[in-house]
């Protein structure tokens, strides 16, 4: 059973100048709660347990609000607004912290999740994708073929042509609608992406990705990617990708944060 998940949130956040120079991309409100706030409910939901949220120093304020404020409670209920506190609970899960003291990539952020999964699988999202489904749970869906296969297994979603360059791309063999083994993985490429199924964010790994880590050497952007780990692993064990067939929204795209707000304001 998977019950550990690790969020990477330790981004400069560049694509959002020059808001995050001060506000953390984390944080960005949602329909009254942060983007971040989203996701821990959707590792929730997905049977998660214990989260480990990855920081660096400047974004305190997102481990500010997974904490109590035992002030603002108190004003709450002396100033006859008691029924504003439970507006203040936050989802009920052991969550941990650890900073990264540099952003060297995804792949050496998530290096820091080794002694907190230990021998167990564990869940990766990355808080800026957010899916939004009334019915199916992204992550869920993905821990479902860990789950049938014990294998690290992979989320992706088919993207236009033109945005392949952005994104980690699968190559694979499909075994069933919307299931496929993974044969190759390649990050951002130029020319001639192996298909048209980008990672998306949601991820289950066995514990084995962690020496892949480890050896993985800068890459794209100088930065230890966690693409090339995942490269180098199925080198020697397999892993799964699941498609998932919901609305993807990413905060790092102004139009598409604009698209969410409207989409959550009709949902009201």
């Amino acid at each position: 059973m998977v019950k550990k998940a690790v969020i990477p949130a330790a981004g400069y956040g560049t694509r959002n100048l020059p808001i995050t120079k001060v506000l953390p991309k984390e944080m960005f409100p949602v329909a009254g709660r942060p983007a971040i706030d989203y996701i821990v409910r959707e590792a929730v939901e997905a049977g998660i347990e214990e989260i480990l949220i990855i920081i660096s120093r400047s974004k305190n304020m997102v481990m500010d609000y997974f904490d109590r404020s035992l002030e603002l409670e108190m004003f709450l209920s002396q100033a006859e607004k008691s029924h504003l506190i439970p507006l203040l609970e936050t989802p009920k899960v052991h969550i941990q912290f650890i900073r990264q003291s540099y952003a060297k990539g995804l792949g050496d952020a998530v290096c820091l999740a080794e002694r907190f999964a230990g021998n167990e699988p564990f869940a990766v999202l990355l808080p800026d994708l957010l899916f939004i489904n009334e019915t199916a749970n992204a992550l869920q869906k993905t821990i479902a073929v860990y789950n049938e296969y014990k294998e690290s297994v992979i989320g992706v979603k088919a993207v236009k042509e033109e945005d392949l360059k952005l994104y980690g791309v699968i190559k694979g063999t499909e075994l069933a609608e919307g299931l496929y083994d993974i044969t190759d993985i390649i990050e951002k490429p130029q020319t001639s992406p192996p298909s048209n199924l980008a990672v998306m964010g949601r991820y289950v790994f066995t514990p084995e990705i962690f020496p892949f880590l480890n050896e993985t050497l800068p890459g794209i952007g100088n930065e230890i990617q966690l693409t090339d780990a995942i490269k180098k692993m199925l080198t020697k064990y397999e892993a799964k990708a699941q498609v998932l067939e919901m609305d993807c929204f990413d905060l790092g795209k102004n139009e598409e944060y604009m698209t969410l707000l409207n989409y959550m304001f009709k949902k009201k």
